[in-house]
């Protein structure tokens, strides 16, 4: 049974700009284009499709994903063996993130109060120190004065103020989209302006100057930050680069 790419995108839940961008780029070709012009996808194209989301899933790369695949010894039964391996490890965790969730809800209320060591239950502790001390040594002393603000910043937010902050980010990631889209400069007045909603939402937070703001920007496009822009951009890294030039014009011209 052959598949449009409009049917595709509804039983995969990847959208027909996805498709697209993946048969542009190589990564999923179809398996013919009929008379019309039109892309038909067969058996093979939607486990191979599957293939691509289970990668992305676990967090690979685009270009990662494309070497994978194109590997003249790829097993596609070995390659199902290790993903299941990779999810059943991250099963508990998931079942204490959710725990952690709920039993914040309920402190957050007041229903019941939490103890201290239950507020980080499920958390990758080796994952967050590694990340912290990449960030440090790639942007020296000054990350690690931002990673303490930040961790007391967050630590003192309310549940309230978290959704709306949440809120926050994902309207400007959704309005510096649209003025992508809309072929905008990064240094015209409307993504500026996006721009600067962005450095006042992250001075609840901390507070950047034009160094540290220049380096996050570079660390948007970089792999950490990958599933932050996926739900605003499917051609990621795509958002994540114009969302940095934006945030360099603005610190080299504003920040000092």
């Amino acid at each position: 049974m052959a598949y449009t790419v409009s049917k595709l995108a509804k039983i995969s839940g990847v959208s027909i700009r996805t498709l697209r961008w993946y048969d542009e780029i190589g990564l999923l070709k179809p398996a013919y284009h009929g008379a019309n012009g039109y892309r038909y996808y067969e058996e093979k194209q939607l486990l191979l499709l599957q293939q691509i989301l289970f990668f992305r899933e676990i967090g690979f790369e685009l270009k990662q994903i494309e070497a994978i695949l194109k590997r003249s010894d790829f097993d596609r039964i070995a390659a199902l063996s290790s993903h299941r391996k990779i999810l059943e490890k991250n099963v508990e965790r998931t079942k204490n993130l959710i725990r952690t969730i709920d039993k914040t809800i309920e402190h957050l209320k007041g229903t019941k109060k939490m103890k201290d060591h239950e507020i980080y239950l499920g958390f990758n502790k080796e994952k967050q120190s590694e990340y912290q001390k990449y960030l440090i040594n790639r942007f020296g002393e000054e990350a690690k004065v931002s990673i303490e603000e930040t961790f007391v910043n967050f630590k003192n937010l309310s549940k309230e103020g978290f959704e709306k902050s949440t809120e926050e980010w994902n309207e400007i990631c959704k309005d510096l989209a649209k003025q992508r889209e809309n072929r905008a400069a990064v240094n015209s007045s409307e993504v500026q302006k996006i721009i600067h909603r962005h450095y006042e939402w992250l001075k609840g937070y901390w507070t950047p100057d034009r160094s540290s703001y220049t380096n996050l920007g570079e660390q948007y496009i970089s792999f950490e930050w990958q599933k932050a822009f996926e739900p605003f951009d499917a051609e990621h890294p795509k958002l994540a680069q114009f969302f940095a030039e934006g945030m360099k014009f603005f610190a080299e011209k504003e920040l000092s």
